[in-house]
């Protein structure tokens, strides 16, 4: 290709010259971008995942604890340590396969759900399903599992006293378990926060493009696309601007119709049309290539009101800007702050045209008035493409040449009150020329959320899975501290017997549970600040480290962990001294 590229310079200076070619993978044509969002999401399901691992081991690390003199008295009959270990592992690994049999029968509802709500803009997500590589994956995952967080409570039997376990109460053993199930439900808590901060920033982004202005409004507004009849198209040039005139009069007199605009080049969001351009009277560089380009927006003197886009200065196109007038342009006021800084553009004339040797090119064109920037590539991309100069000609005074190859035009409809109807509209179409073709049918509000889709998409995958992931640690840390209340029933028993109340006994507990919070709050937050950096380049207006996020949901996981320990804390409040006193 860069061969070619040579032998074009060397054949068409004027254009070819210092273009180089951009070979792209047709694999990443494709998949798109969604790689980085399918990574990011399928990290968020191992931190998921990794939080109900340490869930199980919490509960398989305080069934071993009831269960130690079962270990010695098998120790005592002969069974040797690494006996004991395997069986351990073959039940952890046991539940584990379990669970994940019932995951795939949940995943085979869900996955469907999940494709049912992915965006169009989603690739290959026909492809999606569950096929032998996913059974083989989860087969793996669910033993890798079972095996690696099965080994906390076996590792544990390693060290059993046979006499002194045979004898001794297993509160003996409570104190050093408790510690290992504390640092646990920190993990649970950090990794969740961690995954709520996350969800937490998207959610904001969302926010942040909701609240972005686009340049146009795109309530109310109809767009499709109307093909040319090839008889008309050989006609004479003035008969086929008299046949788009026909077009605008019939689909504006349709019932709920505001205003109508026929047009063809770019199309906001949804399609790109560039021309060479230059402020005339500067140097020109000597080869085309080498020349500024803009966005270029054929259309009718409509299209302002139809997309409701705002007039800076001067004044729009008009009916009078005709063939038989002087040419005219309206910029866009990004390409006038950088062509015309600190100057009005207006009155001032622009060169167009791909070459000078190009016969249907548009005389220089007069400056008569700037409009608001459009985000032509979406509400989020718009500000890092390298492309945003954009320029309005009108339809009627584009070269005869130009118009008889126009294939197809594109029409946008206001309606009165909601989108036009577009069975109405075509049947209108019908009536002036039975060979017209309407396609490609879409409110103008469906392609601005079509541009944040994947982002929509990702979001709420990543809130789906926080909130579980919130749902696990604070079954886990409740799970801990009902499991302690229930080791130190005794001890509460004397505590309230030697005069401790109720309230300071559910304060004793609650300051169990918010240590642990806290301690998984500050951890969640320091690793946050580290990873949340990985998912910056879908966040848009949020920064990586956004104070108020961090904050709300620090906050937020703080009152969910407190609530979760409310319940054992009021057990504890309820226990009866005189009981707890008889109880071994």
């Amino acid at each position: 290709m860069d061969r070619v590229a040579r032998q074009l310079a060397v054949t068409y200076p004027e254009v070819d010259s210092n273009v180089a070619t951009n070979l792209i993978p047709i694999k990443e044509v494709l998949v798109g971008d969604m790689r980085p969002v399918l990574l990011i999401l399928l990290a968020a399901v191992g931190l998921v995942l990794l939080i109900a691992c340490v869930n199980v081991a919490n509960l398989l690390l305080a069934r071993s604890t009831s269960r130690q003199r079962e270990f010695a008295i098998r120790a005592a009959v002969g069974a040797g340590q690494m006996r004991i270990v395997r069986q351990l592992l073959t039940e952890s690994t046991l539940l584990a396969l379990i669970g994940g049999g019932l995951g795939l029968s949940i995943a085979k509802f869900g996955t469907a759900a999940a494709i049912a709500a992915m965006p169009q803009t989603m690739p290959r997500a026909e492809g999606i399903g569950l096929d032998l590589r996913v059974l083989l994956f989860t087969v793996l995952i669910s033993m890798a599992a079972g095996i690696v967080f099965g080994l906390a409570p076996a590792l544990r039997t390693r060290h059993l006293e046979i006499a002194g376990d045979l004898k001794e109460s297993v509160r003996t053993v409570v104190r050093s378990r408790n510690r290992t199930q504390s640092l646990f439900v920190v993990l649970e808590m950090a990794t969740a926060l961690v995954l709520l901060i996350g969800a937490g920033l998207m959610i904001r982004t969302l926010f942040v493009l909701w609240g972005t202005n686009p340049g146009f409004d795109p309530h109310n507004v109809m767009t499709f696309s109307v093909s040319s009849p090839t008889s008309l198209l050989r006609g004479d040039p003035s008969a086929i601007r008299a046949f788009f005139r026909q077009i605008h009069n019939k689909l504006a007199s349709t019932p709920g119709v505001q205003t109508v605009s026929l047009g063809y080049g770019a199309d906001p969001m949804n399609g790109d049309d560039e021309l060479y351009f230059s402020p005339h009277g500067r140097p020109r560089p000597a080869h085309v290539a080498d020349l500024p380009m803009a966005l270029v927006y054929v259309v009718e003197p409509e299209y302002l009101k139809t997309l409701h886009i705002a007039l800076l200065r001067g004044r729009f196109l008009s009916d009078s800007d005709s063939e038989h007038s002087a040419a005219v342009v309206v910029i866009d006021q990004t390409l006038a702050e950088k062509y015309f800084p600190g100057q009005n553009p207006v009155g001032q004339y622009l060169d167009l045209g791909t070459a000078p040797s190009n016969g249907g090119q548009m005389p220089n064109p007069r400056i008569i008035g700037v409009v608001a920037h459009v985000n032509q590539w979406g509400l989020d991309l718009d500000t890092g493409s390298a492309l945003r100069t954009q320029m309005y000609i009108s339809l009627a005074q584009i070269p005869d040449s130009s118009l008889k190859a126009l294939m197809r035009v594109t029409v946008h409809a206001r309606g009165t009150s909601g989108a036009p109807d577009f069975a109405g509209l075509r049947q209108q179409l019908l009536k002036v020329n039975s060979e017209l073709v309407a396609f490609d049918d879409e409110p103008m509000e469906q392609i601005v959320l079509r541009s944040i889709a994947s982002k929509r998409f990702s979001m709420t995958l990543l809130a789906v899975f926080a909130g579980l992931a919130l749902l696990l640690a604070s079954i886990g840390i409740y799970g801990v501290l009902s499991y302690l209340v229930g080791q130190r029933t005794q001890e509460i028993g004397v505590r309230m017997a030697l005069g401790a109340g109720r309230l300071q006994v559910m304060r004793m507990i609650l300051a169990d549970g918010a240590r642990m919070a806290l301690a998984g709050i500050g951890s969640g937050v320091l690793a946050a600040l580290g990873l949340t950096r990985l998912i910056s380049g879908m966040l848009f207006g949020v920064k990586p480290t956004d104070m108020l996020t961090f904050t709300l949901v620090s906050l937020m996981v703080c009152a969910i962990a407190i609530l979760a320990c409310y319940v054992p804390a009021r057990r504890a409040m309820k226990i009866d001294p005189m009981s707890a006193l008889r109880n071994e």
